[in-house]
């Protein structure tokens, strides 16, 4: 600061009292000076110290906070361990909220994994326990979110919060958040969610037929199988690896018609729950694999089989056909139709889903139907956390508008194209260019699952579909010549056509229920894995002279347990699930 001073002379006396002023003046102004930048230091102290959410949720004021790392462990095996800021899309998020996480994917067992966490009190920030939810809830494991959500999450509350009364935990509260809600108009997928899946050689070389029944299907494979004798195939193939033994169980309830609900079949119009891990059903789709197996058809290894041998098969272009889940096998059949588009020959030993059932009279249910709610899958914060309110917000930013665009679409001009009205479009250059690997590198595969999100049947505000190949306009586009080629033979144009049109199931899914840790429910899943695993392989595998004697084993072993209360509790929580889905109507 400059001060100019223009003095005139003066006496002794006049001077002393003059020095006396200045003195004074100064003081002051260094004082002043002094409490200013005390002041300042202080704002400044408090600026940075203030949390994201203290700001607000603009990821303009957020990004100018230290960046942090925040760890998530995810129960689901599938993708590399890594960080989010390494991909083109982490690193936008990173730049607008300053958060990174550092991914980790389940290896292992996933029971044995999250007992580790629970008996050692140690646990990432975020912890995505897929079907051990039971267990880390009852653990105390996640903090509660309602009050974080009020104060930092605008658009969890506007996305979520229609559901949260079906999510809230005996004590009122929220505990976390599930992967996916519907938003916005239902759109249709053009693929069904699950199918038995054949080999599409296998459809040229008979003709391309209609597929309807499950021995329509095992013939095709039979009949491939013999004159191709020098080529070592594998006419079936399934999944039994620890917690996805379901995709070796569940099929009974697809063949009868029935959508995936777990441990039971529910019937349309009373909402009564049935088990038919002992029915009929069952007995014959295992006597199905049973005679594949006695005639060299069926691979015996499935019972011991990890998951990555059996997608490591899966590609392998041996495989003829199997039963899954699409989520389950995505990675195996983007690989097939990756080199498909680099070599058209390969579509050949790419897969055709197909409407199996046991009648061929009976509608098939393999098509997602619009709503459903899992209400024991999801992601939490832990007790661990180190700043949850940057973790919610990080959430929260997720599910703006603009960024569940980037999530899906991603870069307008790299990754997708809007036409004059306002459509979103992908050119043929991107969509070939948009392979397992570019997924990998732009974020695509890390942001595709387990997020709070919208899910793919969802509607953007602008009228755009949320998942890009739900978009018809790029659905149609990613297919290759040999996929329109396929589906033309069969006379339609997606995949979801040659299935039964889905019906709107308002309990479903049943498999979502929660069930409390050690409940009654639990522990008849639990006896009823156990006995599964014990005797489907003993079923699949055992000569067929002795097949019926280790049914009816198997039948009586089942008989000790508790069925009629688990189907009595879960037809209870069916018909609770429709009165709130539907308001009491």
């Amino acid at each position: 600061m400059l001060l100019h001073c223009s003095c005139k002379y003066q006496s002794t006396s006049e001077r002393g009292r003059s020095v006396l002023t200045k003195k004074k003046f100064w003081v002051l102004f260094l004082v002043a000076v002094f409490l200013l930048s005390v002041i300042s230091a202080c704002s400044n102290g408090k600026s940075n110290n203030k949390a994201v959410g203290e700001t607000g949720n603009n990821p303009e004021e957020s990004n100018k906070q230290d960046k942090v790392t925040f760890t998530i462990y995810n129960g689901v095996a599938g993708s590399k361990d890594g960080n989010t800021n390494e991909t083109t899309l982490g690193k936008i998020l990173e730049d607008q909220t300053g958060v990174n996480f550092k991914l980790e994917f389940l290896v292992g067992d996933l029971n044995t994994k999250i007992g580790t966490m629970i008996a050692a009190n140690e646990y990432p920030d975020v912890l995505i326990p897929d079907a051990t939810m039971g267990s880390v809830l009852n653990a105390g494991v996640f903090i509660p979110l309602d009050d974080l959500i009020e104060e930092h999450g605008p658009n969890i509350k506007r996305v979520f919060g229609p559901y949260f009364n079906q999510l809230r935990a005996e004590d009122g509260k929220l505990y976390f958040l599930p992967i996916t809600v519907q938003v916005g108009d239902f759109v249709p997928a053009p693929e069904p969610g699950a199918a038995f899946w054949i080999q599409r050689r296998v459809l040229a070389e008979a003709g391309y037929p209609k597929v309807k029944t499950l021995d329509q299907y095992i013939e095709l494979i039979r009949n491939y199988v013999k004159k191709h004798k020098d080529e070592n195939l594998t006419g079936m193939i399934t999944l039994t690896h620890d917690w996805r033994f379901f995709a070796t169980s569940n099929p009974p309830m697809h063949l009868m018609g029935y959508p995936n609900d777990g441990e039971v079949i529910v019937d349309p119009e009373t909402f009564e729950a049935r088990t038919y891990a002992a029915s009929d059903a069952t007995k014959r789709w295992l006597k199905t694999l049973n005679e594949l197996n006695t005639e060299d058809l069926f691979d015996k290894a499935s019972f011991v089989d990890n998951y990555d041998q059996y997608i490591s098969k899966l590609i392998s272009h041996k495989v003829l056909g199997f039963f899954d889940y699409k989520w389950q096998v995505g990675n195996a059949l983007n690989v097939l139709k990756d080199a498909a588009r680099k070599d058209p020959a390969q579509d050949a030993y790419n897969y055709f889903p197909l409407p199996v059932t046991f009648d061929e009279n009976t509608p098939d249910a393999y098509v997602d139907a619009e709503g459903g709610l899992a209400t024991n899958r999801g992601i939490g914060i832990t007790v661990s956390a180190k700043d949850p309110v940057r973790i919610i917000q990080y959430f929260d930013n997720m599910l703006t508008e603009e960024n569940q665009t980037l999530l899906s679409w991603g870069i307008e001009g790299k990754t997708y194209e809007v036409n004059e009205q306002g459509r979103f479009y992908r050119t043929q250059e991107q969509i070939n260019m948009i392979d397992e690997a570019f997924n990998e590198k732009f974020g695509f595969k890390y942001y595709n699952w387990n997020w709070p999100t919208y899910n793919a049947n969802s509607t953007l505000a602008n009228g755009n579909a949320r998942g890009v190949a739900f978009q018809p306009e790029v659905f149609q586009m990613s297919l290759t010549q040999a996929d329109k080629a396929i589906l033309d033979k069969y006379g339609v144009q997606t995949y979801s056509q040659m299935f039964a049109t889905p019906k709107f199931r308002p309990w479903h899914p049943a498999w979502g229920f929660a069930k409390e840790l050690n409940s009654p429910q639990q522990l008849w899943e639990t006896a009823k894995d156990e006995l599964t695993k014990k005797y489907f392989p003993k079923l699949v595998l055992a000569t067929p002279d002795k097949f019926e004697s280790v049914w009816k084993e198997y039948l009586n072993e089942f008989g000790k347990l508790d069925t009629a209360d688990y189907e009595k509790w879960t037809t209870e929580q069916a018909r609770e699930k429709v009165k709130i889905v539907t308001g009491g109507k």
